[in-house]
């Protein structure tokens, strides 16, 4: 087992399209390395009207895609799943309390379930909301990943009963996201969603700024933005940047914005995907701060942070470019250094060998009673 190539089987909320969410990226660019080295995957993903009218990846040459319509559909994969050596199952998959029951009942091999949100997760858990997984299926997984580090992870063990938790980060395909020259268009930029809980922040890091220097050129791209925000004159605004086309917007800016959801700044350790796009495309970032961003970058050597919107103007007005290059240069020399896909493709395989190992020890103890 240690050597030959793996099956795996992932059931995500989406690789076809990356329209107003961040898993298509990841999982786009883990898969690829993980199939890179030589293992077989087969991706199944619910099939919603959201992603089919902005689908933007057909055919990934990388593994098989396959699109099911509902639960009972997703049965005529149950002999693929029964046979992978491994099953991992993602967060905000459509009817995943149903989809993990499936996966826990038929799978042979092991079984992982992958948390790209872990502490929305938890604090969906704690509230009794059981919108993607229950508490109860925890225990049953052989592998509990996830995006988010440090003392969650004992938190998943001890709390919720996690066989094994492993922090998986989301990484960047270095392949993709790269410097591409040309002129700076905005001086300060951010890619995301909207979302209630990181508006004020964004409010408070570009926004603000804005307003009060006018003379700076600022954008905001992402899906969902309610109509009722005050968008200063020297903001533009894009409705959704492709990932083909997330290169040249980092490249267009001179630095851009990261802006954390609270669930994770409480929890810490949780790096958003967006900083390492940033950093392979050679693109200083300013971030909000949280625990655990001192162990991924230094700041002030290779990230700026800031709390108010007077530190960013700081930062935008006062920053020379040759200081603005070597910071961007130390950024992106870290990012490639640790947090590229084939860096997280080679610890998902690890980590799902040695999940493989605990369930055919467990199998064979179980036999054996």
């Amino acid at each position: 087992m240690s050597d030959r190539p793996l099956r795996l089987v992932v059931l995500g909320l989406s690789l076809s399209s990356a329209w107003g969410n961040g898993h298509a990226t990841t999982y786009r660019a883990l898969l690829k390395a993980f199939a890179a080295r030589g293992h077989r995957v087969l991706f199944l993903e619910r099939d919603v009207p959201w992603y089919a009218s902005q689908r933007d990846l057909a055919s990934p040459d990388y593994c098989e895609l396959v699109l099911y319509r509902d639960l009972d559909d997703l049965r005529r994969w149950q002999d693929d799943i029964a046979a992978a050596d491994a099953v991992v199952l993602g967060s905000y998959v459509p009817q995943g309390v149903a989809v993990g029951d499936l996966v826990q009942r038929i799978a042979r091999g092991a079984t992982a379930f992958y948390d790209i949100d872990t502490p929305v997760t938890l604090a969906k858990l704690a509230r009794d909301d059981e919108e993607y997984i229950a508490a109860r299926q925890v225990p049953q997984f052989d592998l509990y990943l996830s995006f988010t580090g440090g003392p969650t992870l004992r938190r998943l063990e001890r709390e919720y009963g996690a066989p094994a938790a492993r922090v998986l980060h989301c990484s960047v395909d270095p392949a993709v996201y790269q410097p591409l020259g040309g002129p700076r268009r905005w001086d300060l930029s951010y890619l995301g969603t909207y979302s209630d809980d990181r508006q004020p922040m964004l409010e408070a890091l570009l926004l603000e700024p804005a307003r009060r220097a006018p003379q700076l050129r600022f954008v905001v791209a992402g899906a969902q933005y309610p109509a009722g925000i005050d968008w200063p004159a020297n903001v533009e605004r894009l409705e959704h940047v492709a990932p083909a086309d997330h290169p040249a917007f980092y490249t267009a800016s001179r630095f851009t914005l990261n802006v954390t959801r609270q669930d994770m700044v409480q929890a810490g350790h949780s790096p958003s995907v967006r900083l390492f796009e940033a950093g392979a495309c050679g693109t200083p970032v300013i971030s909000d701060t949280w625990d655990g961003i001192e162990a991924l970058f230094r700041p002030g050597e290779e990230i700026l942070l800031a709390t108010r919107p007077g530190q960013v103007l700081d930062i935008l007005l006062g920053t020379a470019e040759p200081a603005r290059d070597r910071l961007a240069a130390a950024f992106r020399q870290r990012v490639l250094g640790a947090h590229t896909a084939a860096h997280r493709a080679a610890e998902l395989e690890g980590h799902l060998r040695a999940a493989l190992r605990r369930h055919d020890h467990l199998a064979r103890e179980q036999a054996a009673t």
